[in-house]
């Protein structure tokens, strides 16, 4: 079992909503609403691939 600080997998959420936000910025002043949903993408991707982190880890 690994503990809290060998498990790098919550750090894709983070990473991926950061990416959600770079990309979010190209779009901030053509539509707002197209912002928040690349965060909310980036934040979905993230935990998608969370899981799949961790269970390379096993």
């Amino acid at each position: 079992m690994t503990t809290k600080k060998e498990d790098k997998s919550t750090w894709a959420i983070g990473g991926m909503a950061m990416v959600g936000v770079g990309v979010g910025l190209f779009f901030v002043q053509s539509n707002a609403i197209l912002f928040v949903a690349s965060i909310l993408i980036g934040i979905g991707l993230g935990l998608v691939i969370a899981p799949i982190i961790s269970r390379t880890k096993e």
